[in-house]
C-alpha cells in the first residue's frame, strides 16, 4: 500500500480524498494554488505545497510543478480527483516515467477513451452497442454531407476531443450544415487543440444513464449499477440519481453487461464510468467512458455502502476486485450546490460566504471545502458543495431532500439552492417523467 498521496486537485474532492487516505493510514499531500490557500483541503492534509498563481495553467494544470511537490513531500502516488488532470494521458505517461503511481487509468487507456472517434471504433468493435454514426473522423464539408444523408437528419457533429459540452453542434437539415462545420472546427480548435470532428445521428429526447464501473490489473471487472443524469443544463450535470426512474430491471442487466465489454475492450484498469444515451424505447447507445472518479459518484456509495475512492487506491496498489457486480439498496439523490445567481441565467457569484448553516440528520451528506468566512474564487469551477440524501423509496429520498435544502443556508453569495427547492416541487420531476430535454422547459 501506498505511504503517501499527492492529491493534484483542489476543493472537496481534495478534501474528500484526504477523508480517504486518513482511513487507510495513508499520508497526504495537498497541493494549492494561492487563491486557495485558506482552502479546507490545504488544512487538513499532511503537507500542503504552493504550486503557484491563481491561474489554473499555471497552478493545477502544471505538471511539472505537481511532479516537483510529489518529489520534494516523497510522495509516492497521485491523485488527480476529477477534472483538471484527471484524463491527461501526458500526466499518466509522466507519472510513470518518475515511478509515481498516476492513481486512475493507464496513458493508453486514457488516449483510447479520449479519443472519441477512436474509442467508438473499440466499442463497435467490442459488440458496445453504438449510435450511428461516422466510420472515424470526417475528411471535409463534403464527406459531412455525404455521411449526414446517410445517417438521416438530425445529427450532431462532435469534436473527437471534446468534453464539457464543448465542441458539439446539432445540425437539422443540409443548409446548416456548412456553417455548423466551420463553427464546430473552430471552437474544436481553440478548446482542445484538435479540431478533428465525426458525426452521430441526434437522439432527440434522450436520458443520459452511465454505469459505473472498476477493473484491476488482473482482468477483473465489475459494475455497480446506474445513475440517471439526465437533468442538466447547457450539458452540464444538475441533479443526479440512483437507481433511474427510467430504468427497468432488463434493461440494468443489458447496459452492466454493455459496460463492462466496454470496460474489458481497452482492459481497464481503476474506477471509471461509461456513460450512455438511452431513447424512449430503451434503447441504448454507448455514448463516452470517463477514466476517472466522477462528481456523482457519492450517490452510488450511498446505495451500495461502499467507498469508491478506497477502490480506486486500492486497485492502483494492486489489490484484486472481487468481481462481484452491486445493485443499488435504497435511493439516492445529489443536488450540485454551485455559486450561480439562478436569477439572471446561472451567472458566476464569486464572493465571500457571509454565513453557513448546513443541513445535517440521518441520511444527509454534503461534500464540501467551504465554511462562514471562505472567499469563494473567480478562478475555478462554481460548486460549493454536493448535497447527497439517501433514502429507502425515491419519494423518501425527495422528501429528505426538500428538508436538507429547506435548512441549507448560505450567504454572501448567490447559489442554486432555490433552484433545487423549486425543482423538487415540480410535478414531472417527482412522476420521474424527464429527459435531458427538461430544463428546456423547466420554468424556475
Amino acid at each position: 500500500m501506498f505511504k503517501k498521496i499527492l492529491i493534484a486537485n483542489r476543493g472537496e474532492i481534495a478534501l474528500r480524498v484526504i477523508r480517504t487516505c486518513k482511513e487507510m493510514g495513508i499520508k497526504t499531500v495537498a497541493v494549492y494554488s494561492t487563491a486557495d490557500k485558506d482552502s479546507l483541503h490545504v488544512r487538513f492534509a499532511d503537507e500542503a505545497v504552493c504550486i503557484g498563481p491563481p491561474i489554473s495553467a499555471k497552478s493545477y494544470l502544471s505538471i511539472p510543478n505537481i511532479i516537483a511537490a510529489a518529489e520534494i513531500t516523497n510522495a509516492d502516488a497521485i491523485h488527480p480527483g476529477y477534472g483538471f488532470l484527471s484524463e491527461n494521458e501526458k500526466f499518466s505517461r509522466v507519472c510513470q516515467e518518475h515511478e509515481i503511481k498516476f492513481i486512475g487509468a493507464l496513458p493508453e487507456q486514457i488516449a483510447g477513451m479520449g479519443d472519441k472517434a477512436t474509442a467508438k471504433a473499440t466499442m463497435l468493435a467490442a459488440g458496445v452497442p453504438c449510435i450511428p454514426g461516422s466510420k472515424g473522423l470526417l475528411k471535409d464539408l463534403a464527406d459531412a454531407k455525404k455521411n449526414a444523408k446517410k445517417i438521416v437528419y438530425p445529427v450532431i457533429l462532435k469534436a473527437t476531443a471534446g468534453g464539457g459540452g464543448k465542441g458539439m453542434r446539432i445540425v437539422w437539415k443540409e443548409e446548416e450544415m456548412e456553417a455548423a462545420w466551420d463553427g464546430t472546427r473552430a471552437e474544436s480548435k481553440a478548446a482542445f487543440g484538435n479540431d478533428g470532428l465525426y458525426m452521430e445521428k441526434f437522439i432527440v429526447d434522450p436520458h443520459h444513464i452511465e454505469i459505473q464501473i472498476a477493473g484491476d490489473q488482473f482482468g477483473n471487472v465489475c459494475h455497480m449499477s446506474e445513475r440517471d443524469c439526465s437533468i442538466q443544463r447547457r450539458h452540464q450535470k444538475l441533479v443526479e440519481e440512483t437507481p433511474s426512474p427510467f430504468m427497468t430491471d432488463e434493461l440494468r442487466e443489458k447496459m452492466g453487461v454493455a459496460a463492462i465489454k466496454a470496460a474489458k475492450a481497452v482492459k481497464y484498469e481503476g474506477v471509471g464510468t461509461v456513460e450512455f444515451l438511452v431513447d424512449e424505447n430503451r434503447d441504448c447507445y454507448f455514448m463516452e467512458m470517463n477514466t476517472r472518479i466522477q462528481v456523482e459518484h457519492t450517490i452510488t456509495e450511498e446505495v451500495i455502502n461502499y467507498d469508491l475512492i478506497k477502490e480506486q487506491i486500492k486497485i492502483a496498489a494492486g489489490i484484486k476486485i472481487s468481481g462481484e457486480n452491486h445493485y443499488p439498496k435504497g435511493h439516492s439523490i445529489q443536488c450540485r450546490i454551485n455559486a450561480e445567481d439562478p436569477d439572471h441565467d446561472f451567472r458566476p457569484s464569486p464572493g465571500k460566504i457571509t454565513s453557513y448553516h448546513q443541513p445535517g440528520g440521518h441520511g444527509v451528506r454534503i461534500d464540501t471545502h467551504v465554511y462562514a468566512g471562505y472567499t469563494i474564487p473567480s478562478n475555478y469551477d462554481s460548486m460549493i458543495s454536493k448535497l447527497i440524501v439517501v433514502a429507502q423509496t425515491r419519494e423518501e429520498a425527495i422528501n429528505k431532500m426538500k428538508r436538507a435544502l429547506d435548512e441549507y443556508i448560505i450567504e454572501g453569495v448567490k447559489t442554486t439552492i432555490p433552484f433545487h427547492q423549486k425543482l423538487m416541487m415540480d410535478e414531472q420531476f417527482n412522476k420521474g417523467v424527464f429527459t435531458t430535454k427538461f430544463m428546456e422547459t423547466f420554468e424556475y
